[in-house]
């Protein structure tokens, strides 16, 4: 069975808005920067404030991920390990037109997660234990193109850059308050008036920065969804990974809570969108799915990814049991 054939009106819309998105947060952000740095010290401030965050972006995208995986006690997946998993990898990189392939690496940890580390030339892509034993390879590949699609979009870096922009807005509202505070008995003192205007844009800089960058990221992961079906042609393998995920990790957290005592999380301060959303949005890319709001069958039964045998079975990592 050939690839689902994607709407290229409905994709080219969802691009054009998720790019505009992410120019406004990301406006949004630097000029919530700017306007405290001026508040705080003038035009002297903003050119401060430019500098320090290039330098500290420049740094940061020095890092090597070593640093990363050794947080996570990550270790490479060799190839014999996960065949397969490799050759999805490859595959998919070759159609991201990526300049060299990601490095596999497996985290041993229950909860099922990916994440990637790295630039588009020393990209790293993490997968936990509880992710490969749970995902078919049809779902492992739109996890995968997903991941892949931060790394060709270059969304490590601008969430580096989002995140750099929020420590700088808090960490100058901080400064500015305590020298407000410092100063306002002199203030007082001289007649002068209390800046109220300035106190108030310095107590709300922190949370609206913040606010901006969850945005962003919630942008971005749109983005990323929408690449990866471009790269998979098979929007149906991606959602119902993601509602696997949704359906797993959601009993895994309610188990460690009493029953019934669930919050819900606001809307505001997920970094992820909802998966609802996130299928609905997939589903809409193809035609005679269009509209549809409910989510798909947890083992799809049409369209195809990267690997033609799909469904039930789940894969199997050869080696793993050696890696405790």
């Amino acid at each position: 069975m050939e690839p689902q054939r994607l709407s290229p009106t409905v994709r080219r819309r969802h691009k054009l808005l998720n790019i505009a998105h992410t120019w406004l947060l990301a406006g949004g952000s630097l000029m919530l920067l700017a306007v405290c740095a001026w508040a705080l010290a003038g035009l002297e401030g903003v050119v401060w404030v430019t500098i320090g965050g290039g330098l500290s972006l420049y740094f940061a995208s020095r890092v090597s991920p070593r640093l990363v995986l050794k947080l996570y006690r990550a270790r490479r997946l060799p190839d014999h390990v996960f065949p397969e998993g490799h050759d999805i990898i490859r595959e998919l990189s070759a159609r991201a037109d990526l300049p060299s392939v990601p490095e596999l690496y497996f985290v041993p940890s229950r909860m099922l997660n990916a994440f990637t580390v790295g630039g588009r030339d020393d990209a790293v892509i993490c997968v936990t234990d509880g992710l490969l034993r749970q995902l078919s390879l049809r779902e492992f590949a739109g996890v995968m193109a997903h991941e892949l699609s931060h790394v060709a979009n270059g969304d490590v870096r601008v969430m580096a850059l989002a995140d750099i922009v929020s420590r700088m807005t808090s960490s100058m509202s901080l400064i500015g308050l305590f020298m407000l505070l410092f100063n306002l008995p002199m203030l007082v003192a001289n007649g002068v008036g209390v800046p109220w205007l300035g106190i108030l844009l310095l107590l709300a800089a922190p949370t609206v920065g913040g606010l901006l960058q969850l945005a962003l990221s919630r942008t971005r992961e749109y983005d990323a969804d929408l690449d990866a079906v471009a790269l998979t042609g098979d929007p149906e393998g991606l959602a119902a990974a993601l509602v696997k995920l949704e359906q797993i990790q959601g009993r895994m957290w309610e188990a460690m809570a009493l029953p019934g005592s669930r919050i819900p999380e606001p809307s505001l301060l997920r970094t992820h969108p909802t998966t609802e959303e996130r299928v609905r949005r997939i589903m809409e890319l193809v035609p005679r799915a269009s509209g549809r709001d409910r989510y798909p069958d947890a083992r799809p039964k049409v369209g195809r990814s990267l690997v033609p045998a799909v469904g039930r079975p789940r894969m199997r990592v050869r080696g793993l049991g050696h890696w405790y």
